[in-house]
């Protein structure tokens, strides 16, 4: 398994305490939204969006997900009228909102379905970062080509070790490039720890998005699917979604929202484990 690239700017500096790069990157009136590019060829996707929320539980920020993929659930009847009774409590930290077929409803004239994240700042302005789990047609669709005052994104793309889950992560980054201009992204592989294809999978994979699309695999990480839901998410992780959170869209918040924001944030001396 490869390593995750260095600490992205605000880490490199050597903070006093370990949660210090995390209030520096949320002193900025903003939430963070990362795009989770479904697949439905992978056996345990859930595994993965498990361990996502887990690595950012440890970062002590709170956290919405959002699914939005093809195998998600369907929103709950309220939720069409009203996003927020569709958001369900799974922790302390983590949120879920069922949104299978919602963003549509906000589409506009020219194909962006924008304005659905716009909703979800609206009635979860609390959440510090937004996972948005979809298909690539629908996430681009969501963020666009960073032009609406939304940055653009490095999405983290799911994976296994099986050729149909690496033909469709492909594909994905395709419709990136070519939809949303796109062009680097993270990888979240699922395999068993001596799996013999994880690491030709993704090297073939970031060797296809260079020599086809001009793009890059910025890092990718391996998950056991076997790992426990309560096992401590490994440090690789943990550093893949820290640098992950570097390059999220940023959404900037309301001054009152704001305030209640930067008031979960991880107080300083707390040590990340």
């Amino acid at each position: 398994m490869s390593n995750p690239p260095p600490f992205p700017p605000f880490r490199r500096t050597q903070p006093a305490d370990q949660a210090d790069g995390l209030r520096r990157l949320f002193s900025s009136r903003s939430i963070r939204f990362i795009p989770v590019v479904s697949n439905p060829f992978i056996a345990h996707g859930g595994v993965l969006i498990e361990r996502l929320c887990s690595a950012l539980e440890a970062l002590q920020l709170d956290t919405l997900l959002v699914d939005a993929s093809e195998r998600g659930g369907p929103p709950k009847e309220l939720a069409n009228f009203d996003l927020s009774e569709g958001i369900e409590v799974l922790s302390d930290r983590v949120s879920y909102l069922a949104a299978r077929g919602l963003p549509v409803r906000w589409v506009d004239s020219r194909g962006s379905t924008r304005g659905f994240l716009d909703a979800v700042v609206d009635v979860a302005p609390s959440s510090q970062v937004v996972l948005v789990h979809g298909s690539a047609v629908e996430l681009a669709r969501l963020f666009g080509r960073g032009d609406e005052g939304l940055s653009r994104p490095r999405p983290v793309v799911l994976c296994d070790d099986q050729p149909e889950a690496m033909t469709h992560a492909y594909a994905a980054l395709k419709v990136f490039a070519q939809r949303a201009d796109w062009l680097s992204h993270d990888l979240l592989l699922c395999a068993p720890p001596k799996s013999p294809r994880a690491t030709s999978v993704a090297d073939r994979l970031s060797h296809c998005v260079d020599m086809f699309l001009g793009g890059v695999q910025h890092c990718w990480v391996q998950v056991d699917p076997a790992e426990p839901p309560t096992a401590a998410p490994s440090r690789a992780l943990v550093q893949m979604v820290e640098a992950s959170l570097g390059a999220a869209a940023a959404f900037a918040v309301g001054e009152t929202d704001y305030a209640g924001l930067r008031s979960a944030l991880p107080a300083p001396r707390v040590a990340m484990t």
